[in-house]
């Protein structure tokens, strides 16, 4: 068998645990580690915390999980482990001790302990599952270069309560958190992400606007949907009105932004509203409907919009049929300033 071996960076050193580090350790326990681990806050027993050591050593034996103490300054500060699952992925785990907190020695030791992974234990990939709600535990794996990826939610008890938890993961060969593009990665996976929708303006030569009757709700709405990733809101609507209508468009002028605040169920958006230009009233006869989503298209003016559209909607028509200036800035189908 080949033993648990040591690792260091400076003055920080992950080595196995020793019986030895039983008194020194078990009255570091705190109600802080209690509380995310969800174990009871009183110190563990001596004969429980030495079991718990033991146990350290057989798992490593087993190759199912490697548990190191993490030393600084010749202290044990805390714990890190990585328990090993198939295929070649390893899910990470750690504390610090009290007296040892604020000094970034946590994101330090899980940093040393994912690129050790990698190297000698061949992993693919590491990851981490946070409580949302343990903010430090969450910026400790950010910054030893984990990236968030997503939510599960209401997958765990703590205390008795269900709660959600954040999957964070690096792979093998995501940049090193220190470079330009690993840093910039981990950052992108924590930034807040917001809908984009792009829709266009389609006129008459008599001036009325293009509405379609949609299938998934009673509303209607501009010709249009939600951008794509990597798609700019230009080549979405060119993209819609060509899958929904069977049209060809250019996506002209940029009428208005319009911001949407959370309503019946979505988060926020940002909406796009473009001059698609003007046409023919009879080019839409010709028009080969998406079944699953359009039910029909109106030529409308503004007597036509109430009880048809949302009230946001018609907000937004109404503001783009009485403006003849630059691009308008709008929330909820309103002007601000």
């Amino acid at each position: 068998m080949t033993a648990q071996p040591t690792v260091r960076d400076g003055e920080l050193v992950l080595r196995p645990w020793r019986l030895e580090d039983s008194d020194a350790t078990r009255h570091l326990h705190d109600d802080e580690i209690a509380r995310w681990f969800d174990v009871p806050a009183a110190h563990p027993s001596e004969q429980e915390h030495r079991s718990w050591i033991e146990r350290t050593g057989t798992e490593w034996a087993e190759r199912s999980r490697a548990t190191f103490v993490v030393e600084w300054r010749g202290h044990a500060a805390g714990t890190v482990d990585v328990r090993l699952q198939d295929p070649a992925v390893g899910v990470l785990s750690w504390a610090v001790y009290a007296p040892f907190r604020g000094r970034g020695l946590g994101w330090r030791a899980v940093r040393l302990l994912v690129e050790w992974s990698f190297d000698a234990l061949a992993l693919d990939r590491v990851e981490a599952h946070v409580n949302p709600r343990n903010r430090a535990s969450v910026r400790t794996a950010l910054r030893a270069g984990l990236r968030r990826e997503g939510l599960l939610r209401g997958n765990a008890r703590l205390a008795g309560v269900t709660q959600d938890t954040l999957v964070l993961g690096r792979l093998r060969g995501d940049a090193h958190p220190d470079s330009r593009e690993g840093f910039t990665a981990m950052l992108d996976s924590t930034l807040p992400t917001k809908r984009a929708i792009a829709q266009g303006v389609l006129r008459s030569t008599t001036g009325r606007i293009l509405l379609c009757e949609l299938v998934y709700k009673g509303e209607w709405d501009l010709p249009g949907g939600v951008v794509d990733r990597h798609e700019s809101p230009a080549a979405c609507v060119v993209r819609e009105v060509r899958e929904e209508l069977d049209l060809t468009v250019v996506a002209g002028r940029l009428l208005a932004v319009n911001w949407l605040p959370a309503l019946l169920g979505w988060a926020d958006a940002t909406v796009f509203v473009f001059d698609l230009g003007t046409v023919d009233a009879a080019v839409v006869d010709r028009a080969r409907l998406q079944q699953r989503e359009i039910r029909a298209v109106h030529w409308t003016g503004p007597l036509d919009w109430a009880g048809r559209v949302a009230p946001y909607n018609e907000r937004l028509l109404r503001s783009l049929h009485e403006h003849t200036g630059g691009t308008l800035y709008l929330e909820d189908g309103t002007p601000t300033g």
